[in-house]
């Protein structure tokens, strides 16, 4: 009993780690899954997912059958995971705004320790040998370092782009490589999602003394980018899951292109920071260089002492 709660625990604070991930610009929610062993549980899970299976596991009149559809979909593993995705967006996003804000260049560091000794990880158990495997790793490289250098521009926040950008921020969680957070802010919609999630939360609050006002107004720009966001996990999923079942190793040395083509975001917020301030790569350079070994040692610390959750 004991060992399947310190599972369960780990399980979810592994979704944590994801949500965490996903809600600062820079690593993706998805590296992070790939680093800690879940990446293929958590895509061969959702893909499992039916409309026929959803309707089955929610047939209360047949418990035995609601059961059979419910673990059919790997259920249990999704309602941990998701439950410590949700909880880690919802508290991060808070405190990034505070942390971007306050202190750029040591926060931007981080990310860039995150992302490196993640490629770092990752290139020490893929085989690079032969030209075609080096064009895929180049591939994915090129796409992350090209989309990572994109500047944000106001476009605006109107309810089709907010659905877009739902596709874009959870297909991050499902493809390692560019975090949900950075593609939102080359959209030029991350700061307004972050001001509208905590205005969504905030509207809670009212509803002790019966007012629905507060919540059926921020509602609208939150119920567009989630279900953007279903639709973005359940069609990017099922193409990672038949890349890996037809080509395996290819695609995983894409994967790891990508997160190294994604260490140009932090070093770009980086030197615009630099510009923005008037200051030296010189004069930022040693809380930089803290900041990133300390992120470097998060992910070495997670990964080792991180166990398979593949038998729980």
């Amino acid at each position: 009993m004991q060992e399947s709660l310190r599972k369960w625990l780990s399980l979810y604070l592994k979704g944590f780690a994801m949500g965490s991930a996903d809600a600062v610009p820079g690593v993706s929610g998805g590296t992070i899954a790939l680093i800690l062993g879940i990446y293929e549980r958590m895509i061969n899970a959702v893909t499992s997912i039916t409309s026929q299976r959803v309707l089955e596991a929610l047939n209360f009149a047949e418990i035995s059958e609601a059961k059979k559809s419910f673990r059919a979909m790997d259920g249990a593993f999704l309602l941990v995971l998701g439950t410590g995705i949700l909880t880690a967006v919802v508290s991060v996003l808070r405190l990034m705004q505070f942390l971007l804000t306050s202190y750029p260049v040591p926060t931007y560091g981080f990310f860039s320790g995150l992302i490196a000794f993640s490629a770092i990880i990752m290139l020490s158990q893929v085989n690079l040998s032969g030209w075609r495997l080096k064009l895929v790793a180049l591939t994915g490289f090129s796409v992350a370092f090209i989309a990572s250098g994109l500047s944000a521009a106001d476009m605006g926040h109107y309810h089709p782009l907010i659905f877009f950008s739902g596709v874009l921020a959870v297909t991050a969680m499902a493809l390692p490589g560019i975090s949900g957070s950075l593609l939102l802010i080359v959209i030029g919609q991350y700061e307004y999602m972050s001001g509208a999630l905590t205005d969504f939360t905030d509207a809670f609050i009212p509803l002790i003394s019966g007012d629905f006002s507060p919540l059926i107004e921020a509602s609208p720009p939150i119920a567009f980018f989630m279900l953007g966001g279903l639709v973005g996990l359940f069609t990017v999923a099922h193409s990672v899951k038949w890349s890996l079942e037809r080509h395996r190793e290819a695609t995983y040395i894409f994967l790891v292109g990508l997160i190294a083509g994604a260490l140009r975001a932090p070093l770009a917020e980086v030197e615009r920071v630099i510009t923005d301030t008037n200051l030296t790569w010189i004069q930022v350079l040693p809380e930089f260089t803290v900041a990133a070994s300390l992120g470097a040692l998060m992910i070495y610390v997670v990964y080792f002492f991180s166990d398979s959750v593949d038998y729980l």
